[in-house]
């Protein structure tokens, strides 16, 4: 029997290839693991060094800022010296100012064209030859200069900027700055780069001219160098940092194995934890899904997500039905939308202007147009949409069918109006023998005028002129007028009609029923007196609806006070403007209104008076708060009752 013998030899090369991919895989482990730390360490020396740099810029930054604002605020000074248009106290006063300004500044100086000082601030520094230097070269090139820094005699490095004047092509003297080197960097270098950097500033030879060193001096580790090129002035700005290299850990690798097995662990159980609850989780978020939608579905509440473009990202079925379109007709959707009423468009840009600028009204009311044409009166609530990562995603609104609310506040505006109708003709009812009274006068006296004129005429056979007759005629014609005048304002008073509420004068309208009131007076020998306050501030009101306010509140406190002595029988009305409002007030000397009353005054159908109906009171505050206003009552100190009611008053409208 033939056996092959090269039958295992696969097993045998087996083995060896069985532990390359392993051993492979181990190395590059521990290669990754020692790599690692030196990549990270060199990452980190980077960053540090970028960022040393980055910091030197806005430092250097600074310091130009500082120079150069200085030098532009001694221009314009210079500009108005050299023009003549400011005296010497003044420009005193500016150079003392630019030092409390710029603390860096040790003298501001002005110099006129023989050298001589005119005006200055800060103490006398002692001059160097690097500033003459920049002096002469100033004044022969005409521009500022600043000179090289030098030690004035103390501890601190000077460098003065030099800037010619020149009027009429001529040298009309200089002005000079002094920096103190030292104070230029502890103004401009912040002191968070301080603490961590040591900032030095340095001449042309490298020799130091000022330092600050918050942490003491930089490790040389970290190091960056800014020339600061001035006109006539060569700077350096050099910083060092005094963080050191960074290190390794001792034991790196040891402790990075145990690590990354504890962590390989730890994220295994993680792992499962995270799996465990991300079902748990997923469920819990389909039944609240469910429990949503369900939720939403019946609902009678219009739902309405929108994006920050204004496109629609969401509907519930209850506002398909409110505007009677499908979910798809409605859904990605852009202005403008199909339930968009033609007659309140312009409404509608307005405000989807405002929403896509962030500008939203939380509640408003509009129309919508149902596909079928139908016009529905709506209340829109808005509030901004927020992601789980804490951005403005869009807009949620809830939008609400207000039709029944819209005509119950019709049906009740009627009644309303119908109230107030009845209220004006039982006044009118009340003062009907009083008109009747007012009418006999002049209805008597044109019979008079009309009588005589007839007897004239009819009289002797002899002719008659116009100018004997005209008198009597035109009285005639007066009289009557009288009396239209009277029909007319009852008519006007009682007719009804709808609200109109425009600007009114209060002062008009207690002129305009006083005739009346004045009637419900004499009644009772009541005497009627009217102060109101000059240049009243109108408001916007329905006229006839304060009058018949006035003439309720006038009627019933001529009534009470009918049993009041004879001298007590005073009837003030009185208006006044306070706090943004127009006060009126009706004062009488009655005999008052006892507590139990009081508390239900305004009640309808409540009544102290055996024919009253009891709906006095009640229309009149009820006609006063649809205005925005408000009706009360008081005791008068004096004995009897204070009603009040004030309307916000409006801005006068301008005179063109």
């Amino acid at each position: 029997m033939n056996t092959p013998t090269t039958r295992p030899r696969p097993m045998q090369l087996a083995g060896p290839l069985r532990w390359i991919l392993p051993v492979t895989l181990v190395l590059l482990f521990l290669a990754v693991l020692l790599w690692l730390p030196w990549q990270a360490r060199q990452m980190e020396s980077n960053e540090r060094q970028e960022q040393l740099i980055a910091d030197t810029l806005w430092v250097e930054q600074a310091i130009r800022f500082e120079l150069e604002r200085n030098a532009e605020t001694l221009d314009n000074l210079g500009a108005e010296i050299a023009a003549g248009s400011i005296e010497a106290p003044a420009v005193q006063a500016r150079l003392e100012q630019m030092r409390k300004v710029a603390r860096d500044l040790t003298r501001v100086v002005w110099l006129d064209d023989a050298g001589q000082v005119r005006a200055s601030s800060g103490a006398p520094a002692a001059s160097t030859e690097a500033s003459r230097e920049a002096a002469l070269l100033a004044r022969q090139t005409g521009k500022g200069r600043y000179s090289r820094p030098a030690s004035a005699g103390g501890t601190t490095a000077q460098m003065d900027y030099h800037l010619p004047l020149t009027r009429d092509g001529f040298h009309a003297g200089s002005l000079v700055l002094s920096y103190d080197l030292d104070a230029l960097l502890d103004e401009t270098v912040p002191w968070w780069f301080a603490q961590d950097n040591a900032v030095a500033l340095r001449d042309a030879g490298d020799k130091v001219m000022a330092r600050r060193e918050s942490a003491g001096p930089g490790r040389g580790v970290y190091t960056h160098n800014r020339p600061l090129d001035l006109n006539g002035a060569e700077l350096l700005l050099s910083t060092d940092s005094v963080k050191t290299a960074p290190r390794l850990l001792p034991n790196l690798l040891v402790g990075s194995v145990v690590l990354l097995a504890l962590g390989l662990v730890a994220s295994l159980a993680a792992l499962w934890r995270h799996v465990t609850r991300r079902l748990a989780a997923e469920g819990a978020l389909r039944q609240q899904m469910a429990f949503r939608t369900a939720m939403e579905n019946s609902m009678i509440t219009g739902l309405r997500a929108r994006d920050l473009e204004g496109r629609i990202t969401y509907v519930n079925p209850a506002f398909c039905r409110m505007v009677g379109l499908t979910e798809a007709e409605l859904i990605g959707r852009a202005p403008p939308m199909q339930y968009w009423a033609p007659e309140a468009m312009g409404e509608y840009q307005q405000r989807l202007a405002e929403v896509l600028s962030g500008h939203v009204t939380p509640q408003f009311e509009t129309v919508f147009q149902r596909s079928d044409g139908q016009r529905i009166p709506v209340l829109i609530f808005e509030s901004p949409l927020i992601g789980n990562d804490g951005q403005h995603t869009g807009w949620m609104g809830s939008i609400l069918d207000i039709s029944e609310r819209k005509h119950a506040e019709e049906l009740n505006r009627q009644q309303q109006e119908k109230l107030q109708a009845s209220s004006r003709l039982a006044t009118m009812g009340e003062i009907s023998s009083m008109l009747a009274h007012e009418l006999n006068q002049p209805l008597a006296a044109i019979s008079s005028y009309t009588s005589g004129a007839l007897n004239m005429l009819s009289g002797g056979g002899q002719a008659v002129d116009a100018d004997t007759l005209r008198p009597a005629l035109e009285q005639a014609g007066l009289q009557a007028k009288r009396a239209g005048q009277i029909i007319r304002s009852v008519h006007q008073f009682v007719r009804k009609r709808d609200p109109d509420r425009q600007l009114v004068d209060i002062t008009g309208v207690i002129e305009g029923v006083r005739g009346l009131m004045d009637l419900q007076a004499r009644r009772v020998f009541v005497s009627l007196q009217v102060h109101a306050d000059v240049a009243l501030p109108p408001v916007r009101a329905d006229r006839l609806m304060l009058e018949q306010v006035l003439l309720n509140l006038t009627r019933n406190s001529v009534e009470a006070m009918q049993d009041s002595a004879p001298e007590r029988r005073i009837l003030r009305i009185e208006a006044r403007a306070l706090n943004g409002q127009v006060e009126v007030s009706v004062i009488d000397n009655g005999h008052g209104i006892p507590d139990d009353v009081s508390a239900r005054l305004y009640s309808p159908f409540f009544s102290t008076k055996a024919e009253g109906m009891g709906m006095g009171l009640s229309i009149c505050r009820t006609a006063i708060e649809f205005h925005g206003g408000t009706l009360g009552h008081r005791p008068n100190p004096g004995g009897g009752t204070v009603f009040t009611f004030a309307l916000p008053a409006e801005p006068a409208p301008a005179h063109h």
